[in-house]
């Protein structure tokens, strides 16, 4: 069984890393996610059997009712094609993965609504394996973000290689989120920390102007604050970044019943701390799960998902709309010139927007 196998069968770990550019974007790396507790071969759950609730077996068939609708709107090519990369994503099939996401990422039409019937489907099988495991999340997903120079990319390299030589398999998508102007951390970190079960903030152990980009909004969302490079000439800069950090997260507000951010000192360099940062990663994994506020805190991100999709889907179906993508140049001259006010600008092509069907 092969990682990307593991990947979507029985994806136990996903782990995110943000590294500081122009442009929000994404970028799968192979491989697969962190076992928590059991590793694949350990894992015996086809042979379990359930017992629905009707209430579970209604959304079930509505699942599948969906799934059923999307398909018969497919010619035979089309339904090959989803066949054909549905049996190799389930079967870690890399190449598979790879046409997957191209088509998930195309901007054609068509293409689109092929990518949702291959989502829904992997979307099904997911959620049967999830029952397998009694409700629980098969996946940990892990949201890495920092200023550049911070070592994120060295960390990664250092913790992947601890996780597999645990035994574990490791999985990493790249995202690209930071401000083009400042080079700091962007809006989209946002985003990011708003589709993972925990947040980490890097940060190297300096200060001035090479920490203006980390907004308080981030650090407030950090669940682990991790002060890097933490070795040589900077152990003692590093312990006292640590203690100010201490310091300041007392005095934010606590978003979590079960959990208080922590903050340590890693050398991605000597391994110092490594090992005792997956420790405190598993730890606030326990802690949500046994709470229920993991559970609850990854369907308010599948509500958001929803409307975030809906939002920038209008927005760009109104930019594009005939009867206001030629006034947008126009009114956004006229009120960058002080000549009409911005409410005014919105209100009128909201009306032209209504008015023309």
């Amino acid at each position: 069984m092969n990682t990307l196998s593991l990947l979507l069968r029985f994806p136990h770990y996903r782990f995110l890393r943000e590294i500081s550019s122009k442009s929000f974007h994404s970028n799968f790396t192979p491989g697969s996610l962190f076992p928590y507790t059991q590793s694949f071969n350990s894992v015996c759950l086809y042979c379990t059997k359930w017992m629905l609730p009707a209430s579970d077996l209604k959304r079930g068939m509505c699942y599948q009712a969906t799934i059923d609708q999307q398909t018969q709107g497919l010619c035979d090519k089309e339904q090959r094609l989803v066949d054909k990369l549905y049996s190799g994503l389930i079967q870690g099939h890399r190449a598979c993965l790879a046409e997957a996401i191209t088509l998930v990422e195309s901007t054609q039409s068509r293409k689109k609504e092929i990518a949702q019937v291959l989502i829904q489907k992997v979307l099904s099988y997911h959620r049967e394996q999830e029952k397998l495991n009694k409700g629980k999340p098969l996946a940990f997903r892990v949201g890495l973000s920092g200023p550049p120079g911070a070592g994120k990319s060295t960390f990664i390299e250092c913790f992947g290689k601890m996780l597999t030589d645990r035994g574990h398999k490791v999985s990493v998508l790249a995202v690209d989120p930071s401000s083009s102007t400042s080079g700091g951390v962007g809006q989209s970190e946002f985003a990011v920390a708003h589709m993972v079960d925990m947040f980490v903030l890097l940060l190297p152990p300096a200060g001035g102007d090479e920490l203006q980009g980390i907004k308080r909004g981030i650090i407030e969302m950090a669940d682990l604050v991790t002060i890097t490079k933490a070795d040589g000439d900077l152990v003692v800069p590093a312990r006292r970044i640590q203690a100010e950090y201490v310091s300041a997260m007392k005095l934010l507000r606590k978003r979590s019943k079960v959990w208080r951010p922590k903050v340590m000192r890693i050398s991605a360099k000597t391994g110092e701390g490594i090992s005792d940062m997956w420790d405190k990663m598993t730890e606030f994994h326990d802690l949500m799960l046994t709470s229920g506020e993991l559970t609850t805190k990854r369907r308010k991100q599948q509500k958001v998902w929803m409307w975030n999709l809906i939002q920038e889907n209008m927005l760009d179906h109104f930019r594009s709309h005939l009867a206001v993508r030629d006034k947008i140049p126009l009114l956004e001259e006229k009120v960058l010139s002080g000549v009409l006010a911005p409410g005014l600008a919105a209100d009128l092509l909201l009306k032209a927007f209504k008015d023309r069907p």
